[in-house]
């Protein structure tokens, strides 16, 4: 079992490579854990609360108990089936703020600024605006990745919108180009009524190629002899050779424990395990950065919301319908309107995210008691805390120990109540007068810094955004991993793409980075000269330092 190129994990990222690796002519291996996509549950994307809940689909990690979040251990969905966290995520497209990039680049990536970045996002796109307004010159028409977005026929969109702007918002048509700031459109990465996940948009038709094969199989190590990666060795004991290079790309929690495992990593914590130290790097697994959430929920005057749908015979007349024709509510996330804003005066690029929802519902299925509703997912961007990955055990079956160390910044307490009383000001605008009954939660009786507090500690849930634990920075910087063409520091052979490199979590949901990481990574693989970088501008507010709006 040998091939130029082998890849473990058919994720976000590794399916991409796969996919464009495999195109370049080169032999290529994938190595995947979970199985196959096939099945409503996945396909449909209005059924997003279930496969991240079914373990068939999904690795089923737990946070340690979070001490600020009153010993809470919070669910760490990861995808263990082919297009990874992609097959299993809310399909919620978000590139990212442009200053997030330049920020990497200021923190030792270079090469990952967002004029770097720009043409591999538009490499990645075919984008449909559904005549919702857009960015054309900044998008792209001719990707394996299609975004589109919902509809949007349910009258609380607009009023979300609405209520934005008569709050003193901007409104955009397009976060994902020139201005990210403001109320608008959400995107979607749905195509024909169906989840484009990265397995129907690159692994699928990367595996029609005769040098593309996809093997089944839990990752023991990466094989290293001489200060070179060789290969991989499988738990079952085969052992999968790379001509070329390894490439690892198995998400923010696997990497590091594939690393770990492999003897790269921090020589104490390695040795502890009576794991052989290959490779001294105190960065593996450390700077892990999640983005946190909580729901605020309004109670629906009218009878408008997806409350309705919310019984076993409309369940089934919007599945049926979604599997003969691939339309109705089915063939939606639900998430059709967004906003991004910043929280204070001073803050340049927006640091809160809003997914509007037209149900008052939670994440695993349960809806709110009070029957019709709708909500916001709110919740900061840049979060100060940082948590690590480390293993148990040097046995690859068991699950490593994930801690967020959530809300250990004081910063974080702060911006959550910030985000808390801007969105009640947004649902007191005129907008939401036909609409808003009562605050369903926190509820309007929690008003002071520690009554918010005490919800947010109760309350808050992770956004399922992990990333950062092989950061990418210089070779001379002792907390960095990778280096900024991907390569692995102190290993040949071995490089690593997927959202563990990114430096600081991006602004918004990432799968759209983690996608376009796997596409630059592949040219900094095959040798090949980056795209030419992007020469525009994107907006930032002009009053940014004085004004909060």
């Amino acid at each position: 079992m040998e091939a130029d190129f082998v890849i473990i994990g058919a994720g976000s990222a590794g399916s991409a490579m796969a996919y464009r690796l495999s195109e370049s002519g080169a032999s290529v291996i994938v190595i995947e854990h979970g199985g196959t996509d096939i099945g409503p549950f996945i396909q449909m994307p209005a059924a997003l609360s279930y496969p991240m809940n079914m373990s068939h689909y999904d690795w089923g990690y737990q946070s340690e108990p979070e001490p600020n979040l009153g010993n809470r251990r919070l669910a760490t969905p990861r995808g263990k089936v082919i297009g990874g966290s992609s097959s299993i995520n809310g399909m919620v497209y978000v590139r990212g703020h442009a200053r997030d990039f330049d920020t990497w680049a200021e923190m030792g990536a270079d090469g990952w600024s967002y004029a770097a970045v720009l043409p591999y996002y538009k490499r990645m796109e075919t984008w449909h605006d559904g005549g919702h307004g857009g960015d054309p010159a900044w998008r792209g028409t001719d990707g394996p990745l299609h975004v589109t977005r919902g509809p949007r026929k349910n009258p609380l969109f607009q009023a979300f919108v609405d209520a934005g702007k008569q709050a003193g918002y901007e409104t955009t048509g397009d976060y994902n180009g020139e201005k990210q700031e403001g109320f608008g459109p959400m995107e979607q990465t749905v195509y024909k009524g169906r989840r484009w996940s990265t397995a129907n948009a690159y692994l699928r038709p990367a595996l029609k190629r005769e040098n593309c094969t996809l093997i089944r199989g839990l990752v023991g190590k990466i094989e290293i002899e001489g200060g070179r990666a060789t290969g991989v060795r499988l738990t079952d004991g085969k052992v999968i050779h790379a001509k070329r290079e390894v490439v690892l790309s198995a998400g923010s929690i696997n990497s590091p424990k594939i690393l770990l495992q492999s003897g790269i990593g921090p020589a104490d914590e390695l040795t502890a395990l009576g794991i052989e130290v290959k490779v001294d790097r105190a960065g593996v697994g450390k700077n892990l950065q999640d983005h946190l959430e909580i729901y605020m929920q309004i109670a629906s005057k009218l009878p408008i919301t997806l409350y309705k749908h919310w019984n076993i015979f409309s369940k089934a007349w919007i599945g049926a319908q979604w599997l003969f024709t691939k339309t109705g509510l089915g063939a939606s996330n639900q998430f059709e309107s967004a906003a991004f804003v910043r929280s204070k005066a001073g803050v340049e690029y927006p640091d809160i995210q809003y997914h509007f929802l037209p149900i008052a519902v939670r994440y695993d299925g349960q809806a709110a008691a009070e029957g019709h509703g709708f909500q916001t997912h709110i919740g900061p961007m840049r979060s100060k805390s940082r948590g690590e990955v480390t293993l148990r055990s040097k046995d690859p079956h068991e699950a490593p120990r994930i801690f967020f160390n959530y809300m250990s910044n004081e910063q974080d307490w702060e911006e959550f109540r910030t985000c808390v009383r801007l969105t009640r000001e947004i649902f007191a605008q005129d907008a939401f007068a036909p609409y808003a009954k009562h605050e369903i939660q926190p509820g309007a009786d929690l008003q002071t810094d520690e009554e918010i507090d005490a919800f947010i500690r109760e309350h808050a849930e992770s956004a399922y955004h992990p990333c950062g634990t092989c950061r990418m920075g210089r070779a001379d910087d002792p907390m960095a991993v990778v280096d900024p063409l991907n390569r692995v520091i102190g290993v040949d052979g071995l490089r690593l793409a997927d959202s563990s490199i990114f430096p600081q979590i991006t602004n918004g949901n990432l799968n759209a980075p983690s996608i376009m990481v796997g596409e630059k990574a592949s040219d900094h693989i095959l040798g090949k000269d980056p795209l030419p970088a992007a020469n525009v501008k994107p907006w930032i507010h002009p009053d940014w330092k004085t004004a909060q709006r």
